[in-house]
């Protein structure tokens, strides 16, 4: 697998607050740059994604895929591509870690590889940009429900 890129980010809610935003994948769209569509298509007993239909559009990467998800509680989510059209890998996770102030440090860890050559420079950097706009994002959507 590809070098990964990691993030982190402190959000003011506890680890379930942000885990129940990450798991609601429906209203990804609404604050996920780039994700236009998210649709559970098989669930975990208890009622957590298993597998989840995403179209992505975000320059230089506009696909359809479905990713494949282990929840660990409301400590990390980690995800694989089960299939893609332009995305070859596509690893992540979510790791949560309660701070103890009413705070979580959320670190998000991402490689992806792409069927079209990319320079590795452009690749780490559009990891980057996702993790960056992904972290940004929930961390917006977290605290304006809380």
């Amino acid at each position: 697998m590809a070098d990964q890129t990691t993030s982190s980010i402190v959000i003011d809610a506890a680890p379930s607050a942000v885990m129940d935003v990450i798991a609601d994948f429906p209203a990804y769209p609404t604050w996920a740059k780039g994700v236009t569509t998210a649709d559970v298509v098989a669930e975990f007993p208890g009622g957590r994604a298993e597998k989840v239909f995403f179209e992505l559009d975000v320059s230089p990467i506009k696909d359809e895929y479905t990713l494949v998800y282990v929840w660990s509680g409301d400590e990390q989510v980690t995800w694989s591509l089960d299939s893609g059209k332009m995305l070859k890998a596509l690893d992540g996770a979510y790791i949560l870690t309660d701070l103890g102030d009413g705070s979580t440090d959320v670190t998000y860890r991402l490689a992806l590889d792409v069927s079209i050559p990319l320079i590795g420079m452009l690749k780490r950097k559009g990891e980057k940009i996702l993790i960056d706009a992904a972290l940004k994002g929930l961390k917006k959507r977290v605290e304006s429900l809380a």
